[in-house]
């Protein structure tokens, strides 16, 4: 079942503000920090048309809730392209209220629309949360 208060969106420039902390909460769960140069140009990658590299948030009341980035990119043994989910971060104020599923729902939308031949990704080993999404 679908929780229609989430609205899923790709991120614009105007959602930065939103997006960095929510984006420095994920670098933290995962014990690193990146250079604030790192940090602007994944920024600036979300939103270039020419890099296969994209951005959604998940918006629940007009508050940013969640964030995935995607990367297209091709492989040896296919024609068309594979989507990597590289990131999916989901506040924790609002962790197992769907948030999460319907960003990875929104991740096969986007690369069924793309005609990639698969999406993947990788998690920490202890990561089941998201081992079951």
């Amino acid at each position: 079942m679908k929780n229609t208060s989430i609205k899923i969106a790709a991120l614009s420039k105007d959602d930065y503000e939103f997006w960095l902390p929510l984006w420095q909460n994920y670098l933290q769960f995962y014990e690193t920090s990146l250079p604030s140069s790192t940090i602007q140009n994944t920024w600036h990658s979300l939103l270039d048309s020419n890099v296969p590299i994209y951005g959604f948030g998940a918006w629940q009341y007009d508050k940013l809730v969640g964030i995935t980035h995607v990367v297209l990119h091709p492989n040896t043994w296919n024609t068309t392209e594979c989507c990597y989910l590289e990131d999916l971060y989901v506040n924790e104020q609002v962790r197992g209220q769907g948030v999460g599923r319907v960003l990875t729902e929104k991740v096969y939308e986007f690369a069924h629309s793309k005609n990639c031949n698969r999406v993947y990704w990788t998690t920490q080993e202890g990561n089941t949360t998201a081992q079951t999404l």
